[in-house]
């Protein structure tokens, strides 16, 4: 799988998945979007999964923290639903800020891929999106309105990234097929 098919399912995954919040629920924590608000970090896991398979073995230190980060994540949502709204916006908080500076400095790594900078900014603002729920979980009739824009946005920074992105960059070539290139070139 290319890194710019690994964007366009993420996309079409992100705004699916916001649809469904919103339609489940948004101010409620039915078994739906409990198990829709545990599946989103499981998702992320399974991406890095693929990604870091795909990457350059020295490249793939981060993507194995986001896989453990987006793990602790789902755990902790799955617990905090428990508890109300305000606890999964902490979590969900959380998570945004960890998983946005891992995200930001991988595609810092990625530069020269090209398509990045919509992942750059991406990262950057999951951080500042984090901090809000945060906040948010404070307020006085808090809900998931804003986790799903935040799936929205995040998707769409996906598909500006896979567009940008050349399309025959695989996710990062392995040494085994850096080596295939110079062979055959």
């Amino acid at each position: 799988m290319t890194l710019r098919q690994l964007y366009f399912t993420r996309f079409g995954f992100a705004i699916a998945w916001a649809a469904l919040v919103l339609v489940t629920g948004a101010d409620r924590l039915g078994p739906a979007t409990v198990a829709l608000l545990v599946l989103y970090p499981a998702v992320d896991v399974a991406a890095a999964i693929v990604d870091a398979r795909r990457a350059a073995p020295r490249k793939t230190r981060l993507l194995y923290a986001n896989v453990a980060i987006s793990t602790l994540a789902a755990i902790g949502l799955a617990v905090a639903c428990a508890s109300g709204i305000p606890a999964v916006l902490r979590v969900w908080g959380a998570w945004a800020i960890v998983a946005g500076l891992v995200q930001l400095f991988v595609a810092l790594g990625r530069r020269a891929m090209g398509g990045q900078w919509a992942m750059i900014l991406s990262g950057g603002l999951s951080v500042l999106a984090g901090t809000s729920f945060l906040l948010a979980a404070g307020a006085d009739d808090p809900a998931l309105t804003n986790v799903a824009g935040y799936a929205t946005v995040g998707g769409i920074f996906f598909l500006v990234s896979a567009l940008r992105l050349r399309r025959e960059a695989v996710i990062e070539p392995s040494v085994e097929a850096t080596a295939e290139r110079v062979r055959n070139a």
